[in-house]
């Protein structure tokens, strides 16, 4: 491996492929590659991405992430979420490449009181889960030297997520209903990429002493409810002042095709002890969002 093998970043149009090209800016050559020049649903394809541009490192931020409409495409879902990340680590490991991979809460069922940790057994409740955990296993299988990132509740000042569903239903109504009973830690993109740039600057060698699964996200937690009063106590400036009434609801009255875990929160405990990264508490991790679209907005961005 040399500095002039390139960094592939698989998913690069998503948010947290948009913020991996930001954070490893400057480490060398980087070949992005999203959907519209990749079919992650054919193998061949991968493979050949793979052996053509010889990589020195993958980072794979793709994956299908319609958690409901998974459960009407499973057979897309598991190309994506579970065949692909193996075959880019399979990849991988014959280049003596290192190879990143995310995952999600979502292999839990919630039913734990206390926060997940990498030891719990995963009980995944929905389409999306089985296939993320699928995904997860398949790198494992593949060996060589990998890290795979569970996190959750991922937003940012990018792509399609609840932050910006939140601040389009502000502008369009003025009462929204919140579940008030799923717990979780709202990670922001910009706080992945950062702590994976992180980790990866301080590991090295064969992978024996690191290689493996770690929970990454931002600290503290929270519900949906409680991320929405944040985000509109922060958001004034990008509403213009306005601020539609909150209403706290259980899922029960909100119910979905796919199920969500109840309990989403995960101890992040064993990344600070392996590699010494922290990620931001999710309310400091949320004024940088905050900050970054008010910056736009008045660039004539968003």
């Amino acid at each position: 491996m040399n500095e002039s093998q390139p960094i592939l970043i698989v998913g690069a149009a998503g948010q947290v492929g948009l913020e991996l090209q930001r954070a490893f800016a400057g480490c060398g050559p980087i070949l992005a590659v999203d959907r519209e020049s990749i079919d992650l649903a054919d193998a061949g394809q991968i493979r050949e991405l793979v052996r053509g541009s010889r990589p020195r490192m993958i980072l794979n931020a793709a994956a299908y992430t319609a958690v409901d409409r998974a459960e009407a495409e499973p057979a897309l879902a598991h190309a994506i979420n579970a065949n692909a990340p193996g075959i880019l680590a399979d990849e991988a490991r014959k280049l003596d490449a290192l190879f990143v991979h995310y995952s999600t809460d979502y292999v839990f069922d919630g039913s734990k009181k206390e926060p997940w940790n990498e030891e719990d057994a995963p009980h995944p409740m929905s389409v999306y889960g089985r296939t993320k955990l699928a995904g997860e296993e398949a790198v494992k299988s593949a060996g060589g030297r990998f890290l795979i990132f569970r996190t959750s509740w991922v937003y940012g000042p990018h792509g399609q997520n609840f932050l910006f569903t939140m601040l389009r239903l502000a502008r369009e109504r003025e009462r929204l209903s919140v579940v008030d009973d799923q717990f979780g830690a709202p990670t922001t993109s910009i706080e992945l990429a950062r702590a994976t740039r992180a980790v990866l600057d301080g590991v090295s060698g064969d992978g024996d002493q690191w290689a493996g699964l770690y929970h990454m996200t931002c600290s503290g937690e929270t519900t949906w409810y409680g991320f929405a009063r944040a985000i509109f106590a922060r958001a004034g400036g990008l509403l213009a002042g306005k601020c539609p009434e909150i209403v706290p609801i259980a899922s029960s009255e909100y119910p979905t095709p796919a199920k969500r875990p109840r309990n989403s929160v995960l101890s992040n405990a064993m990344l600070f002890e392996r590699f010494g990264v922290r990620l931001a508490p999710w309310e400091t991790a949320l004024d940088a969002v905050i900050q970054a679209l008010e910056g736009d907005l008045s660039k004539n961005r968003i």
